[in-house]
C-alpha cells in the first residue's frame, strides 16, 4: 500500500477504479458526496464537515486516509468505524476479481467504502482524496461541492515540481457545473483554479475572502482557523443548495469534531506535565505552522521525538526545526521508514542534536523520562510516528 511502501504502490490511473465500480454496479451513484482535496488540512476539513452534517441529523459517511491505529478508521458512518465482518466479507466475496485485475490497496479500499455507504444508505458522504486529485481513485464521484484546502510542495515526485503543477493536479476534482471552494491560494495557484473552474463552468469561491465570525472548535491547532473558514464557506453553499443546516448544528458540530468522528493526531495533547503534543504534520507548510504554535507555548526545555519516511526532502524540512530542542531520533515501523541513524546525521548538518533510538516507543519513553514537568514534548515528523505513540 502506498502509505507503507511508497512510490512502488502508487497507481496514477483511474481505469482500475472505473473497472471496479462498474463491477460493483456503481455504488457511488447511490448517495450524495462532498469531495475534499488539498496538501494540508483535508483530513481535518473532512472530519469537521462530517461532524456538522451529523449534528444536523444526517446519516454521514466519511472516507479518509491514511489511518493511524486501525485500517477501519478510513471508513466511518456517523463516527463509527466499518465493522470487521463487513471488511472481511467484502474481500472474500471479491478476492478473485481483485487478484485478476491487480487492484491496488487504495483502489480496493475506495470500492469497499462506496459499497458500504450504499448498503447502509447514507444521506451524504465526505470523501477525502488520497493524493493529488485528477487521477485519484476517489475522483469518480459527482459531488454537491468540491473543496481544495490549499497547495503546498508535497508528493512532488508524483504531482509536479511547482505550485502551479500541483494545483493543476488537485484541481482535477473540479467537475462541470459543480461549485468549488478554495481554502487558501497564492497568485500562482489562484490563476490555475480560476482557469480550470472557468473551463468547467464551475462557480468558484475563495474562502480566504469570507468572514463568518467567531466559531470555536475542539480541534486546537492554530492552523485549524483556516480549515474552519473553509468548512464554514462550504456549509454556507450546502445550505444555499437546500441542505438543512441550522446555526446550532454548525456550532455544535465544530465543537464536537473529536467526539463525533474520532479524529486523532491533530495538535493532540497526550498529557499535561510535561505537556506532550503530537501532530501528523509532515511537509514544509504543515510543520512551519506547528513550530509557530510551539514558539507561542510557555515551557522550560523543548524535546522533539522525530521520525521520517525515506522519500521526504529533508533538506527542505530540517531547517524549520528549532536548534534549541533535544532530539530523540527514531525510525517509524513501516517499510518506508528512514533509518534513525541516517536521520540523525542529516539533522546534525542543520545543528539539530540528540540521541538515536531503535523504536518510536523507546524514543518517546526516553523523552518522558528526561523531560521535566515544565518542559514541552513534541512528537511528529511523520504520520507513522504519531500512530505508534498513540
Amino acid at each position: 500500500m502506498y502509505q507503507r511502501v511508497g512510490s512502488a504502490a502508487y497507481k496514477a490511473d483511474l481505469s482500475n477504479t472505473l473497472l471496479l465500480t462498474d463491477y460493483l454496479a456503481h455504488p457511488e451513484h447511490h448517495f450524495k458526496t462532498i469531495h475534499v482535496a488539498g496538501t494540508n488540512g483535508k483530513g481535518s476539513t473532512s472530519h469537521m464537515l462530517a461532524s456538522v452534517l451529523q449534528e444536523a441529523g444526517y446519516k454521514v459517511g466519511l472516507y479518509t486516509s491514511p489511518h493511524l491505529k486501525d485500517f477501519r478508521e478510513r471508513i466511518k458512518i456517523n463516527g463509527e468505524v466499518i465493522p470487521k465482518r463487513m471488511v472481511s466479507t467484502f474481500v472474500t466475496k471479491h478476492k478473485l476479481f481483485f487478484e485478476k485485475n491487480e487492484l491496488s490497496f487504495f483502489e480496493m479500499t475506495v470500492g469497499l467504502a462506496f459499497d458500504y455507504f450504499r448498503k447502509e444508505q447514507v444521506d451524504i458522504a465526505v470523501i477525502e482524496v488520497g493524493m493529488g486529485g485528477r487521477l485519484d481513485s476517489t475522483n469518480i464521484i459527482s459531488p454537491e461541492v468540491s473543496v481544495i484546502t490549499n497547495i503546498g510542495m508535497d508528493h512532488t515526485q508524483f504531482l509536479g515540481s511547482t505550485l502551479a503543477e500541483i494545483a493543476s493536479e488537485k484541481a482535477g476534482i473540479i467537475k462541470t457545473g459543480v461549485q468549488v471552494v478554495i481554502g487558501e491560494s497564492v497568485p500562482e495557484t489562484k490563476a490555475v483554479f480560476l482557469k480550470i473552474a472557468k473551463e468547467k463552468k464551475a462557480a468558484i469561491i475563495f474562502a480566504e475572502m469570507m468572514d463568518h465570525g467567531v466559531y470555536t472548535s475542539d480541534l486546537l491547532g492554530n492552523y485549524q482557523q483556516k480549515n474552519r473558514r473553509t468548512v464554514l464557506t462550504t456549509l454556507r453553499l450546502l445550505k444555499n443548495s437546500g441542505w438543512k443546516l441550522s446555526e446550532k448544528a454548525i456550532k455544535e458540530g465544530l465543537k464536537k469534531v473529536v467526539k463525533n468522528t474520532g479524529l486523532l493526531g491533530r495538535w493532540q495533547q497526550l498529557q499535561e506535565h510535561p505537556k506532550v503534543i503530537c501532530d501528523t504534520a509532515h511537509n514544509k507548510e504543515g510543520l512551519a505552522v506547528v513550530f509557530e504554535q510551539i514558539a507561542q507555548e510557555s515551557f522550560k526545555d523543548l524535546h522533539i521525538v522525530l521520525g521520517a519516511v525515506n522519500d521526504k526532502d529533508l533538506e527542505l524540512l530540517l531547517p524549520l526545526f528549532p536548534k534549541s530542542a533535544l532530539y530523540y531520533f527514531c525510525k517509524p515501523n513501516v517499510p518506508r521508514g528512514l533509518d534513525a541513524n541516517e536521520l540523525a546525521l542529516k539533522a546534525a548538518d542543520h545543528q539539530l542534536y540528540g540521541e538515536v533510538f531503535v523504536t518510536v516507543k523507546k524514543a518517546y519513553k526516553a523523552a518522558l523520562k528526561i523531560a521535566g514537568k515544565d518542559d514541552f514534548i513534541y512528537v511528529g515528523g511523520s504520520t507513522f510516528v504519531v500512530a505508534e505513540v498513540l
